[in-house]
């Protein structure tokens, strides 16, 4: 039922009931101002401070007006009516009369999704339930920092600046500094590359354990670019600039007034201001950040805009490859449309961003972008459409102009590509293998050889079937998993195979041994390309001074694929493109030895222990991404393992289980579904 109107007996304001009001002030302090500040109102004759974070508050301006629901009384504080921000929701009201909206303000928008990773054959391996929302708090902007770290992933790279709150001076740091001046804790004032007029979106984890970080990834959304001109090409080759590029194809007013402080302000004060700023601190940004706040409150009145900008996408490294990326920008669409941010004024028609990592990662794609155009510098412009006037523009655009139809509004494409499969089946036939050991104390000191003795433990030589007769064939591109106990012959069916496909193991006087059969064959086809690793005893091996990328472009040869196989794998930013082996965590080394391996395109692959020491849900996440690349590459993969939930993901097409010198394949029909047969 719903909750019927009320009149607060200390304000003498109507509760849950909407009424008119009109801006006073607004409050947007220096120091703190994303998260703090708030509006003073005035409602049927009295004044109300609503609180609620800066970087909503400075949209608004004194004399327009607004519609307010107090869901609680106002509160006296020192004479002052203040309403908390969870006791009230606000309204803008724009437009003129006859066609005025109301734009919903506050509370902040906040929508909840589940994100369902699934096997090659639609089971659900593992999920993530998340809260997409405003960031309101300083913890929320502390926490994005830190993600911006992980994003630049340099210790010299600094991505915030700091404001003493008692006497004003700024700091670059990326944690928390102190003030050289008062000794107090400075407090956050700007993120590297953000505008007044920014607004963040973060995606929060409903469920976590302890251990996990709160914040997994966000969205940063500006107005426009004030101006975009973009190349075409020359027949003749090279290309000419053309201006104002969108405004040919899409509404002309749709990207302006953006928010332009330049074009608002006298630049020679601006330039005379700026110098002194840069002098006393002897840093750009901190000057830029400084001044910003000056000149910033007309362009932010005057942006008006039916567009919005994607500035920016940042997930944690230890979640990218998992789609979280998609699920952010679509969560900003859904923000965006909704609440026609960043200025809460026109209804929003298209949505813009501006990317060169695009070119290789094609998660805006995914989320329904459409690849436009490169912009006069060679960045990718990706768009996309909110209203059906909107797609209508792309669509004629893609069709009516050259450079559109050459491209078809696609930018991504994959430069992997596929293998050359297996020629032939590799078939192991009447495969046996003896493991032959020889016991003798006698070189143990005396008092271990009793003990021994004791247990009737002498000289012996110790002869066992590991494998016995075994004979089965793996298809061309199958995804196959081996499954036994410890000790059982898991190790030694790979080495079988690795030893057919790897001639020379066998002609090795030291290796021949560990790689050859006792009686029986193993054939694989002329045209296998091997790419294995077992633990401790063949592994990929990194340069101590070589960066991921510079290893992976070494053995692939293309840096566009190199970029793509590490995004394949789940190392997904330049954190990791930059990084050195040794500095990855025990996860993030096992992804990159399958960078290692995929980079030299095998059209076989074969692991064991297979990602034994990895958490479990790091786990699902490596065997769940490697499966599907090897189906779609058509690589044929092995790879044993005892865990449930690997197997879960991984989904293979054959389950052999290694056991008492046997092996018993369980035969699918299809990825993942199966009956059991024998072999």
């Amino acid at each position: 039922m719903a909750q019927q109107s009320r009149v607060s007996r200390q304000a003498g304001l109507p509760v849950m009931r909407e009424i008119s009001a009109r801006v006073v002030s607004r409050n947007v302090p220096l120091v703190g101002s994303r998260w703090r500040g708030g509006l003073v109102v005035e409602a049927e004759g009295r004044r109300v401070a609503l609180l609620m974070p800066g970087s909503l508050a400075r949209w608004f301006s004194p004399g327009e007006r607004v519609l307010v629901r107090f869901l609680d009384e106002p509160e006296p504080v020192g004479g002052v009516y203040v309403a908390p921000r969870d006791s009230y929701e606000l309204w803008r009201l724009w437009g003129g009369e006859g066609r005025e909206e109301r734009v919903k303000a506050w509370p902040p928008w906040r929508a909840e999704t589940r994100l369902v990773k699934e096997s090659i054959v639609g089971e659900e391996v593992y999920e993530y339930d998340v809260v997409a929302r405003e960031a309101v708090t300083e913890q929320d902007y502390e926490e994005i920092v830190g993600l911006e770290q992980y994003h630049y992933a340099s210790k010299e790279e600094i991505v915030a600046i700091w404001r003493c709150p008692v006497c004003g001076y700024y700091k670059e740091a990326n944690v928390q500094p102190t003030c050289p001046r008062c000794g107090v804790p400075m407090k956050l004032q700007e993120i590297r590359g953000s505008l007044p007029s920014s607004r963040f979106l973060v995606l929060e984890l409903k469920r976590r354990e302890p251990y996990e970080p709160r914040i997994v990834a966000y969205v940063r959304v500006d107005t426009p670019i004030p101006l975009m001109h973009r190349r075409v090409p020359r027949p003749e080759g090279g290309f000419e600039i053309e201006r104002m590029a969108r405004e040919k194809i899409c509404g002309r007013d749709w990207f302006h007034p953006t928010f332009w402080p330049l074009a608002y302000s006298r630049r020679r004060e601006l330039l005379r201001k700026f110098r002194e700023l840069l002098e006393l601190y002897q840093s750009r940004r901190v000057a830029r950040a400084a001044l910003g706040d000056a000149i910033a409150d007309e362009a932010l009145r005057r942006a008006n805009t039916a567009a919005a900008r994607i500035a920016r996408v940042v997930v944690h490294p230890d979640y990218r490859g998992d789609g979280l990326g998609v699920v952010a920008v679509r969560m900003a669409l859904r923000w965006i449309e909704e609440r026609r941010v960043p200025e809460m004024k026109r209804g929003k028609h298209i949505v813009e961003t501006v990317a060169q990592m695009a070119r290789y990662n094609p998660f805006f794609e995914k989320a329904g972008f459409v690849y436009m155009w490169d912009t006069a510098s060679g960045r990718p412009v990706l768009m996309y459409p909110l209203s059906e006037e909107a797609k209508r523009c792309i669509e004629r655009y893609l069709r009516e102009d050259p450079v559109g139809r050459s491209h078809g509004g696609r930018l991504f494409r994959s430069r992997y590509g596929v293998v050359e499969k297996l020629a032939s089946p590799l078939r192991i036939s009447r495969l046996t293998k003896i493991y032959r050991s020889e016991l003798d104390i006698s070189r143990l000191p005396e008092s271990l050889q009793e003990v021994l003795r004791a247990f009737g433990a002498e000289r012996r030589i110790v002869e066992r079937y590991v494998l016995r007769d075994v004979s089965l064939d793996i298809e061309p591109g199958e995804v196959v998993a081996v499954v036994g106990a410890s000790g059982a012959g898991k190790t030694t069916l790979l080495r079988m195979i690795i030893g057919a496909a790897v001639p020379g193991l066998r002609e090795n006087p030291e290796t021949r041994e560990s790689y050859t059969p006792n009686e029986g064959s193993v054939e694989a086809p002329p045209n296998t390309r091997i790419e294995y690793l077992l633990p401790g005893e063949h592994e990929p091996v990194f340069d101590a001074e070589e960066t991921l990328l510079e290893h992976v472009y070494r053995r692939i040869g293309d840096p566009a694929a190199a970029v793509e196989v590490l995004n394949a794998v789940g190392l997904s930013d330049a954190i990791f493109y930059r990084a050195r082996f040794n500095e990855l965590s025990t996860g993030q080394k096992e992804r990159a030895k399958l960078a290692s391996m995929l980079a030299s395109k095998p059209n076989l692959l074969i692991i064991d222990e297979f990602t034994a020491h990895l958490d479990r849900l790091t786990a699902q996440r490596v065997a769940r991404k490697l499966s599907r690349i090897a189906r779609s590459a058509g690589i044929t993969l092995i790879a044993s393992t005892n865990r449930p939930e690997v197997l879960k993901a991984l989904a293979p097409d054959k389950i052999i289980l290694v056991g008492y010198g046997t092996a018993y394949v369980e035969r699918r029909e299809g990825p993942g579904a199966g009956r059991a047969g024998g072999a």
